[in-house]
């Protein structure tokens, strides 16, 4: 098979017209010729740092859309799922990847549970992780975000990162902040790359260091227009939600990086070549003995894919995609009973006061880092009751894995006026979440959930929404568009009960992850992630 177009070489920023010859999906050989052609030759697209679980689909449903915007491969670290279901999820993930042409390779989930600090459904142990590392599939250990543990040289930690270095895949990072001496012990065990730089000062902190700086631009995380000037490597997804992955994937970035202002080769280098030599996987250019894996595209400057090419296959043209999902069953369900109104009050210490200063959790928009505040509420009939005025809303934590418990505490950020939405899924070990107004709201959308096995819900007193995520209470089978309308629709419907935020479910999902700064909520309590200890969510009552 011959592929005739202007070829762009990732190694010598240059574009010139060519013939590829493949065979059996392998690039055999490539002959400049003096032609011309409409169109550019670049090397499949990489994403490497994502989690395909944040798209709220299956792999093989993930992977009729990313190829339509040229996405040849991805590095998915499924440690989302494998929190719900430990190794029974990775190997769903591995599974239902099997027959898409989309390339997946895997990462091995580092810290499952990521903290001690919540409940989740599974342990991932140094021996699983050994039965996982070893194989062709998995070409890292995923991002450890335990970076405390690392500091302070826990063993288990310790062990699995020693077993990454045996077997020569590189580790991946996770260490939103962490800086000075601390920083350097964390590198010190090898620990090769980092996606969550929140500043040019600190990616040049770790670049000089030796780390590969991932620039991450997904749904909720937008670093792209800050580490532009930055020296880095990747340029990743880490989570992206459905609707905005059907309007497109690491084109999307690529076109944003050019119109910051980064040069084009290196921005394409950036999801091509640079992941590829990092991860040890054949293909990200094209050279003799790479796998065939091409995009189409018109230009440099919008990069609008015309045509994707895997292992020699056309598998996108015309608009139209040459591959159709058919995704696995998992039979998964919620360990949970139905919640009632009370099990959401804050309940007063002492009933007779009249007032009480509550630690509050405060949203950042377009950011899963959380900053800190105080408010002062009303207490009446000896419950707290959250301020709809001042934006102090409710936020609980129902663990969904039989152990029937939920934290309640305050956030500041959601701007709900009325009702209460919820969703299973909550980073990174997925008890359901919920933020509301009042008790029975709260109560309300959690039964929903509990009744879906799963999913995202908004309740107010004018409306209700859900979408059903009954795998794992993570992904829904049913196709990326579908999912994505119903997903646009709640955001639509939440913005409508008063919250600004551009991504409410996606934020929502991050409120419990208490390895990202500053305040988190865990079924444990709320969790100051600066001070690494819980927190009482009553400073004091008047």
């Amino acid at each position: 098979m011959i592929i005739k177009g202007n070829i762009l070489n990732v190694f010598t920023d240059e574009i010139y017209p060519g013939e590829i010859k493949v065979t059996n999906g392998i690039i055999e050989s490539i002959r400049e010729v003096d032609q011309y052609f409409p169109d550019i030759i670049v090397p499949g697209f990489i994403d490497c740092h994502t989690h395909i679980e944040s798209s709220m689909v299956t792999p093989s449903r993930f992977a009729e859309v990313a190829l339509r915007h040229g996405t040849t491969a991805v590095v998915n670290d499924p440690h989302e799922i494998a929190n719900v279901m430990g190794l029974e999820g990775i190997e769903y993930m591995v599974n239902d990847a099997k027959y898409a042409p989309l390339k997946f390779f895997f990462t091995v989930p580092s810290c499952v549970p990521s903290t001690s600090n919540e409940t989740n459904g599974a342990v991932i142990d140094t021996s699983i992780v050994e039965s996982l590392i070893k194989r062709d599939e998995f070409v890292a250990l995923s991002e450890v975000m335990d970076y405390d543990g690392v500091v302070n040289g826990e063993d288990d930690l310790i062990e699995k990162i020693n077993l990454a270095k045996k077997y020569h895949k590189p580790i991946d990072g996770h260490a939103p902040l962490l800086s000075g001496v601390d920083l350097q012990k964390y590198v010190k065990y090898g620990i090769s790359t980092e996606h969550e730089c929140v500043s040019s000062a600190e990616a040049l902190e770790k670049k000089r260091l030796g780390m590969k700086i991932m620039i991450r631009e997904g749904s909720e995380s937008h670093m792209l227009e800050t580490l532009v000037n930055n020296p880095t490597d990747f340029i990743v997804t880490d989570d992206i939600k459905p609707e905005d992955l059907v309007k497109g994937h690491l084109n999307i970035r690529l076109r944003k990086a050019v119109d910051y202002g980064m040069d084009p080769f290196d921005a394409i280098r950036k999801v091509t070549l640079n992941p590829a030599m990092h991860y040890g996987l054949n293909c990200g250019c094209i050279a003799p003995g790479k796998s065939a894996d091409f995009v189409f595209i018109d230009n440099l400057d919008d990069f609008r894919v015309k045509r994707v090419v895997v292992n020699g296959n056309t598998i996108f043209k015309k608009q139209k995609i040459l591959y159709r999902a058919k995704p696995l069953s998992l039979d998964t369900h919620i360990n949970l009973e139905h919640k009632v109104p009370e099990d959401f009050d804050v309940v007063a210490g002492n009933p007779d006061k009249k007032s009480a200063v509550v630690n509050v959790m405060n949203v950042i928009p377009n950011s899963i880092v959380t900053g800190r505040s105080t408010a002062k509420l009303t207490i009446d009939r000896g419950k707290i009751i959250p301020s709809v005025f001042e934006d102090v809303l409710k936020i609980s934590v129902v663990e969904r894995y039989g152990g029937n418990t939920v934290c309640n505490a305050f956030i500041s950020g959601f701007g709900l006026k009325n009702g209460a939405i919820a969703s299973s899924v909550s980073h990174d070990s997925h008890n359901i979440i919920v933020v509301g107004t009042n008790s029975e709201y709260m109560a309300e959308a959690t039964n929903r959930i509990i009744d879906n096995e799963g999913g995202i819900v908004a309740i107010s007193n004018q409306e209700e929404l859900d979408l059903p995520l009954p795998i794992a209470g993570l992904m829904s089978d049913r196709p990326v568009l579908e999912v994505a309308r119903k997903s646009e629709a709640l955001n639509e419907m939440v913005a409508r009960m008063g919250c600004s935020l551009e991504s409410p479910f996606s934020i929502l999902s991050f409120m419990a992850l208490p390895v990202v700064p500053e305040l988190k909520i865990t079924n444990l309590g709320l969790f100051d992630v600066s001070k690494n200890r819980f927190i009482d969510v009553v400073n004091h009552e008047d």
